[in-house]
């Protein structure tokens, strides 16, 4: 099974004027990515508006992803949906089409019914159907479903379950996870406001929004603490916390988008029902890039 770990940029994907998915200008975006230092791209994430893609759509995403992205860098496609018999199948097409590992969401639409033993059931199956190893996506804030560590323990001795990505925030549920999981089994921090907290507790990467923005600043942070510049790495961490901030959860998609235009890579509009960033928040967005010192086109 592989290991993954390192910083990956949940990529955004790229619309045009009339809400199709525009493939080339995705297509450059990865391109640009992979002249980066981070170890590979989530395709299909949150920051991908991957619930608002059609089955086609998500499926040839991936597949341009892979034909543009270095080979030595590895493809995450986020593969989760509401039935167990929708996420198999997309997660074989998306294997086919040169996907690494699968990350997979909760599924939500009927929380009531999501306890412990539909969850463990869920993925356990899932794993067993898959042909590429499955990290399980915790993102309680918009899936109001929280998978609690002691089901992700239980998880992480499946063979096909590599680790996971946990986007809820809980630094004390990650820690229980690390305490007891495998050795082997990847944590991952969502998102970039606790990235250095999880290196230092023992997870071995993040899929982050703000790395869409900034990706070798978020390698950077990793590269000091693995060499053992714990300094650095804080001094970084906690400077990255505002510009973390704007690209979640102060201005979302839309302000994520705008950042990545005024970096130089290609945000473009969200797909409706999604609005872009107001001109207000482009001009906050953009100061706060600059009180960090990054250059802005």
């Amino acid at each position: 099974m592989k290991t993954v770990r390192g910083i990956f940029a949940p990529i955004a994907t790229a619309f045009d004027a009339s809400g199709e998915v525009d493939y080339a200008t995705f297509a450059e975006n990865v391109e640009a990515f992979g002249k980066t230092k981070l170890a590979g791209l989530v395709v299909l994430g949150s920051n991908g508006e991957f619930t608002l893609l059609s089955h086609d759509e998500k499926v040839k995403l991936v597949e341009t992803a892979r034909k543009h992205l270095p080979k030595d860098k590895m493809i995450i496609a986020g593969t989760g949906c509401e039935s167990l018999k929708e996420t198999v199948q997309l997660t074989k097409e998306c294997a086919e089409k040169g996907a690494d590992v699968a990350l997979v969401v909760t599924p939500n639409y009927y929380k009531k019914d999501m306890n412990e033993a539909a969850l463990e059931k869920f993925y356990t199956m899932l794993a067993d159907a898959s042909p590429i190893p499955v990290m399980i996506y915790n993102m309680p804030g918009n899936s109001g479903v929280n998978v609690p560590s002691s089901l992700t323990v239980k998880l992480s001795a499946h063979p096909n379950i590599t680790g996971i990505k946990d986007s809820g925030g809980n630094i004390v549920q990650i820690s229980e996870v690390l305490a007891r999981a495998p050795k082997n089994f990847s944590v991952f921090a969502g998102s970039g406001s606790y990235l250095l907290a999880t290196l230092v507790l023992g997870g071995v990467g993040g899929t982050l929004a703000v790395a869409n923005v900034v990706p070798d600043y978020c390698v950077e942070i990793q590269e000091s603490f693995e060499r053992g510049d714990l300094e650095k790495a804080r001094k970084m961490q906690l400077a990255l916390l505002p510009l973390n901030a704007a690209v979640t959860s102060r201005f979302a998609i839309g302000g994520m988008k705008a950042a990545m235009d005024m970096v130089g890579f290609k945000g473009g509009l969200p797909r409706l029902p999604i609005l872009p960033a107001s001109e207000e928040t482009k001009k906050e967005i953009s100061r706060i890039l600059k009180e960090l010192g990054i250059p802005t086109v």
